[in-house]
């Protein structure tokens, strides 16, 4: 503990969230306590195609979030480890599901690691309650008739039916 120089610790959590969840957020309310910072890096990915666009997905996203005060939400269209440079960002943050999501994220992670070695990797597992949540599967429900209320903010499901 010899350097007193202390540098802000930021992490990136980056995704689609095409809507972002309870599960998301649970895991943004746990990094924003290990970081000095928290970036919601949302983007458009070009194996799938969205429900809402990314001005809404960035809209949504920040009005679930307005009470972490250290997180921040922006689109980016780049290399995952070009926008973490940027954004002055140590750690890309991933989160795992179950063991099917490993292989993906292992592999991403280590062509992450290739292009910039000095960005780490953390994952973190959502809580228990949130392990079986994804987007799609909040997407589908929706689009069913189904009810979200229970894996989605109450603003997020609003503007979800709002759009149906």
């Amino acid at each position: 503990m010899k350097n007193t120089t202390k540098i802000a610790k930021i992490a990136i959590y980056p995704g689609s969230f095409d809507p972002i969840t309870n599960g998301h957020i649970d895991l943004i309310k746990r990094a924003s306590k290990l970081f000095d910072g928290v970036i919601i890096g949302i983007t458009q990915n070009s194996k799938k195609p969205t429900f809402l666009s990314i001005a809404e997905r960035i809209s949504i996203a920040k009005i679930a979030l307005k009470d972490l005060e250290n997180v921040e939400v922006l689109g980016f269209e780049t290399l995952l480890v070009d926008f973490a440079e940027r954004q002055n960002a140590q750690v890309i943050l991933r989160g795992l599901r179950a063991v099917s999501d490993f292989e993906y994220e292992f592999q991403l992670s280590g062509m992450n690691k290739h292009l910039n070695p000095d960005i780490e990797t953390l994952f973190m597992t959502p809580a228990e309650k949130y392990a079986n949540i994804s987007s799609s599967l909040v997407r589908e429900i929706l689009l069913l008739g189904g009810d979200i209320s229970a894996f989605v903010p109450k603003s997020v499901e609003q503007l979800l039916i709002k759009k149906l």
